[in-house]
């Protein structure tokens, strides 16, 4: 037996093929129009952003990477004030109603501000500074109506091929974007 031809048919076994990576693009556009879109304008989700919004208004890059650093300092710590502070607010608890009430779809829900900063969250995530990446500067960062659509990749906490379906929260009242809402979405739901 050849031992290349076993290797290459166990890597596509193992790993999501490049079909798999745009096999789910209709189904994850229409929950970014859907459910992740009522789950940005609901109204719990809009007045937690707006209040960290107003009181991050003066925050400087440097203060922001203190307290990501204080937040990847304390994730699996016993001591933990900033993360239960943000999974003790009235709107994580509305995010973890909406992932428990997803049936498995939804493995993970957050929302940000407009730094990027965690404002809200169904789950713990490795950091609390979520503006260096992807879902928070292909949405917030375009403007309102954006929507981001993560490859698909298997999620080592939930044990399941995920991908993160990202949009805009935008202030029903001006119009104007306020943050962003990430929603994990194991595919195999789907």
């Amino acid at each position: 037996m050849r031992l290349k031809p076993v290797l290459a048919a166990l890597a596509l076994l193992l790993a999501p093929s490049a079909a798999m990576a745009g096999e789910f693009d209709a189904e994850l556009t229409a929950l970014a129009g859907g459910e992740v879109a009522a789950l940005a304008a609901d109204p719990a989700v809009i007045a937690a952003i707006r209040d960290q919004n107003g009181r991050h208004a003066g925050l400087v890059q440097g203060e922001v990477d203190r307290l990501d650093g204080e937040w990847r300092a304390q994730v699996g710590a016993d001591a933990r004030p900033l993360i239960d502070a943000v999974l003790g607010a009235p709107a994580s608890a509305r995010l973890v109603a909406a992932r428990d009430g997803a049936g498995g779809l939804f493995t993970e829900i957050f929302a940000m501000d407009d730094k990027g900063l965690n404002v809200a969250a169904s789950d713990v995530t490795s950091d609390y500074w979520q503006g260096d990446e992807a879902k928070w500067k292909s949405t917030y960062a375009v403007g309102a109506g954006a929507v981001h659509i993560s490859e698909v990749e298997f999620d080592e906490s939930s044990q399941s091929y995920q991908a993160q379906v990202s949009v805009t929260v935008v202030d029903p009242d001006s119009g104007a974007p306020i943050g962003a809402l990430t929603v994990g979405v194991n595919v195999e739901f789907l």
